[in-house]
């Protein structure tokens, strides 16, 4: 369970730092407030995993698994952490994203673990705004015009491998769904991701890449970042490291 909820919350905390670079960046003010409160609130819900990781755990400080482990220790998704590029292909990673989030919360609300149960139940209420958010968006951009369904459609195979990432099931999550901690296999859940992916992709004029692999050698749930990661994690511990027995 420890490993799935650090998952969880690296997700939310590396996603929610990159769409908190685009305040003051976005295409007009209701989104540019819209995306900002969807990273504060991705940036809170990591907060809550952590702190029921450290609560499995018997010990240990929420703070500390945000801003003081090195990359490698780190449990996203590689397509989290990639530097944001034009908005349509930072929304477009945040209707991926959010679409998975939604599966794993579905699965999560199941949990035989009650503190677990009682988060996700409440997480999804939240969480059923971003993903509408960024349908919204992918919709718009994809349909628009010919120029704007181009530019999403490199976009989608730009990012489609990283979001491969996303769904790598590992033995941890097998053995959840053998004894009943999380009632559904990592193969399920790629499915009803894909499932849900492909509607509204459909919809917007967009095709449905080919599965693909993440990149060689890239596979986040298993601490393998790319170089991106390191400048961001420098960044953001920044003033931590100043003082790291302060508390804020």
């Amino acid at each position: 369970m420890r490993e799935w909820l650090l998952r969880a919350a690296d997700d939310e905390l590396i996603i929610g730092h990159r769409h908190s670079e685009w305040t003051g960046f976005g295409p007009d003010i209701e989104s540019d407030v819209a995306l900002s409160s969807i990273a504060q609130e991705e940036i809170g819900h990591a907060r809550l995993f952590y702190e029921m990781v450290c609560r499995v755990d018997g010990a240990g400080d929420p703070d500390r698994l945000a801003f003081g482990r090195p990359p490698g220790e780190f449990r996203h998704a590689v397509l989290v952490e990639r530097p944001n590029a034009d908005w349509g292909t930072s929304l477009l990673r945040l209707f991926l994203y959010e679409h998975f989030d939604r599966a794993r919360l579905e699965v999560a609300a199941q949990s035989t673990y009650r503190p677990l149960a009682d988060l996700a139940g409440a997480l999804r209420r939240e969480e059923k705004y971003h993903l509408l958010f960024g349908e919204a968006w992918v919709r718009r951009l994809g349909a628009a015009t010919e120029e704007s369904g181009e530019r999403m459609r490199a976009a989608l195979a730009a990012v489609w491998p990283d979001a491969m990432d996303l769904v790598e099931g590992t033995e941890a999550d097998a053995l959840l769904a053998q004894s009943g901690a999380l009632p559904q296999t990592p193969e399920a859940l790629r499915r009803a991701w894909t499932e849900g992916v492909a509607v509204v992709l459909a919809e917007s004029r967009l095709p449905v890449p080919e599965v693909a692999p993440a990149a060689e050698g890239l596979r986040g749930r298993r601490g393998q970042h790319t170089v991106d990661l390191d400048a961001l994690l420098g960044e953001m511990t920044s003033v931590r490291r100043l003082d790291p027995q302060a508390r804020w």
